[in-house]
């Protein structure tokens, strides 16, 4: 095959540092901004992002040329980096050590969209917590 081919859709999560609401809704717009235009310049495409004021969910393509480790890493620096330039949160802002990847099969990721984008809806029954034990079961992670 002279060409090669990749469309790996990613469902990343990540926490606020102990968990802490710092990403009230006053600031949530311009966070999912600043990192979808990250993303978008690792040459990941993002399909959406949204979450809690103590984690964050993104679904994005995969470039096939960065390791996922690299991508949020890049990711979780520079938005803490801007969110304290800009002093957007009285307190020093950071990002737990960690995050959760998923691959995302093509035929899911319509529901895997609608998933994140009814994040608040969905967290009015479900701790955050719970949605991650949730998750380490759905995928065999959990010992």
């Amino acid at each position: 095959m002279s060409h090669s081919f990749n469309k790996i859709w990613i469902h990343a999560i990540w926490s606020t540092k102990e968990r802490m609401p710092f990403i009230q809704s006053t600031i949530e717009k311009k966070i999912y901004q600043l990192i979808s235009e990250q993303l978008r310049e690792l040459d990941c495409p993002v399909r959406i992002i949204n979450g809690m004021p103590d984690h964050i969910h993104c679904l994005f393509l995969l470039n096939p040329q960065k390791s996922i480790a690299e991508i949020v890493k890049q990711i979780k620096g520079s938005s803490s980096y801007y969110i304290n330039q800009n002093n957007l949160i009285p307190e020093k802002f950071s990002w737990q050590t960690g995050y959760a990847a998923y691959s995302v099969s093509e035929s899911v990721v319509e529901r895997v969209f609608q998933y994140i984008k009814t994040q608040k809806k969905h967290h009015q029954k479900k701790t955050f917590q719970q949605e991650y034990d949730d998750f380490l079961k759905l995928y065999g992670l959990q010992p």
